[in-house]
This record gives structure tokens, C-alpha cells and sequence, in this order.
């Protein structure tokens, strides 16, 4: 017998706001018949491709732990490069940009959301698909 992923938790200081940040980026949204609204302790929001789902839980620590979480996001299409953009545009903060430090066309940039947690984005599928040799992420 083996378990899987429910879905993912996220300490939070405010579940509502940080969902809803989250639905912008991911285009996740709602669990039909549980609206997230504001003032909500807990706000869980899904993929509706694959039914992934994230859960922001807040809780009552006045500092948070650094380290909660980490994603790792693929963008859906476009590049890698498109979607640093579109992730800066929706007000990310740029932790460490790595894009070919394991040669041309490979690496990431790191994030930080709203409240401080990290995420990188990664090349997407088709790029990963089209570099020669096998390269890092």
C-alpha cells in the first residue's frame, strides 16, 4: 500500500489574499461549492486540469518559518522566458536568476511571492523537448 499527494498546504499569514494571488499565476480556481472569500482561515483552490490542488492555511505564529514551501512551476505554454515576465508582472519578487548556468538555453529564476515564498520557473516542456543534449533544468 503507498499514499499520494492530497494536495499541497501553505502556512499563511492571510489564506484569502495568497490564494488568490496564487489563482492569477496558476490559473488554478475555486473547488466548486467552496468559494474562497475574504476573512476565510483556510482557501483551497484546485487546477482544473489535473485536479492539483493547493490549501493556504493560516496560521497564528506572528513570524512565519522562511522555508514552508517551494515550487516548482513549468509554464503550460510559451517559454521560460514569457513566463518570468508575466510572473514579475504580477508583482513576484526576483530571488536568483540562473538561466544558463548549466549552458545555453538551461536554468531557472527564483522567486518570491507576496508573503516570501520561494518558487523557481523552469523551461517549458517544448523547450526542455528541443535542447540536444540533456540539460538542467
Amino acid at each position: 500500500m503507498t499514499s499520494f499527494v492530497a494536495h499541497t498546504t501553505v502556512d499563511c499569514s492571510n489564506a484569502y489574499e495568497l490564494s488568490e494571488w496564487w489563482k492569477q499565476l496558476l490559473g488554478y480556481v475555486d473547488v466548486d461549492g467552496d468559494p474562497n472569500l475574504p476573512g476565510h482561515e483556510e482557501c483551497m483552490v484546485l487546477d482544473p486540469d489535473s485536479g492539483h490542488r493547493l490549501l493556504f492555511v493560516e496560521v497564528p505564529d506572528a513570524e512565519l518559518p522562511a522555508k514552508r514551501i517551494h515550487f516548482d512551476l513549468r509554464p503550460r505554454s510559451g517559454s521560460r522566458d514569457d513566463e518570468v515576465e508575466r510572473v514579475r508582472a504580477l508583482g513576484a519578487r526576483e530571488v536568483a536568476d540562473l538561466r544558463g548556468q548549466h549552458g545555453p538555453g538551461t536554468g531557472w529564476v527564483v522567486f518570491e511571492d507576496p508573503e516570501g515564498n520561494q518558487f523557481c520557473v523552469l523551461r517549458s516542456q517544448a523547450e526542455v523537448d528541443a535542447t540536444p543534449h540533456p540539460a538542467a533544468d
